[in-house]
C-alpha cells in the first residue's frame, strides 16, 4: 500500500510538472517563432541569400500578394547581390503564433518602407514546420493592405 502511494505521488507529480511545462515549451516555441521572423525580416532588407536559405523549406509554396506562385527556388534565384540593400526595409507588426504541435501558424502585419515613398502594407500568414530544431516557413500568402486614399472609410 506504502509503495502504490508512494507511486501515486510521483505519477501525479509528473503529470504536473508536464501540464505546467507545456506552457511554458509553447511560449519559449513562439518567442523562437518571433525571434525568426525579425530575423528574416532583417535579412530580408539586405537581401541576405543566407537567411533565405534557412527561412524557406525546400518545399515552400510561396503566394505572392499580386497572385503569382512560386517556391524556395525562385525566390534565392531573384535575390539581388548579396549584403546590398533590396530597396526596402521590411518590419513585421502585430504578430500572432498559433502552435499546433510541430506545425506554427504565423500571422502579422509586414511594413515596407522605401526612401521618398510611403510605406507599403501586407498582410502575411505563413505555415511553419518544426524540422530537428529549426522551424521552416513551408507554405506562404502575402495580401496588399489597400492605402487609405484606395479605401477610404
Amino acid at each position: 500500500m506504502k509503495h502504490s502511494m508512494s507511486l501515486s505521488r510521483s505519477l501525479a507529480g509528473l503529470a504536473l510538472t508536464l501540464c505546467l511545462s507545456v506552457p511554458a515549451l509553447a511560449l519559449a516555441e513562439t518567442d523562437r517563432l518571433v525571434a525568426l521572423l525579425h530575423e528574416f525580416m532583417a535579412g530580408a532588407s539586405v537581401d541576405d541569400a543566407v537567411v533565405h536559405e534557412r527561412f524557406w523549406a525546400d518545399e515552400l509554396v510561396y503566394t505572392s500578394s499580386s497572385g503569382a506562385r512560386f517556391g524556395k527556388a525562385e525566390i534565392l534565384a531573384a535575390l539581388a547581390s548579396p549584403g546590398e540593400p533590396s530597396g526596402a526595409v521590411y518590419t513585421a507588426e502585430d504578430i500572432d503564433v498559433r502552435l499546433h504541435g510541430e506545425v506554427a501558424v504565423v500571422t502579422f502585419r509586414l511594413v515596407a518602407r522605401r526612401a521618398g515613398e510611403r510605406p507599403e502594407e501586407f498582410y502575411n500568414t505563413g505555415v511553419f514546420t518544426l524540422r530537428g530544431d529549426a522551424w521552416r516557413a513551408v507554405a506562404w500568402q502575402a495580401t496588399r493592405i489597400p492605402s487609405a486614399e484606395q479605401h477610404p472609410q
